[in-house]
């Protein structure tokens, strides 16, 4: 059975992983167009850190409603910013 699970902060973490997909077109077309490696490589890492910011905000959502206790959520919040 599948069970929803959607958060208040969903929406925006949706608008993070939507730039991200814009950035990765970006990144295919500049190279479909020959575009110079270092341009590619700039919209590569805005790639990369969309994605991540978006996996940490979705951890913290996470950590927000479905844990209980203020330490363990800090404790929580503080190791996933290495995930």
């Amino acid at each position: 059975m599948l069970h929803t699970h959607r958060h208040h902060g969903h929406p925006a973490i949706l608008k993070r992983l939507k730039r991200a997909e814009g950035h990765l077109r970006s990144v295919i077309a500049m190279l479909d167009g020959a575009r110079p490696c270092e341009d590619v490589a700039q919209q590569l890492h805005a790639v990369e850190r969309a994605i991540a910011n978006a996996k940490r905000a979705l951890i913290h959502e996470h950590i927000d409603n479905c844990l209980d206790g203020d330490a363990d959520r800090d404790a929580l919040k503080a190791i996933s910013r290495y995930l």
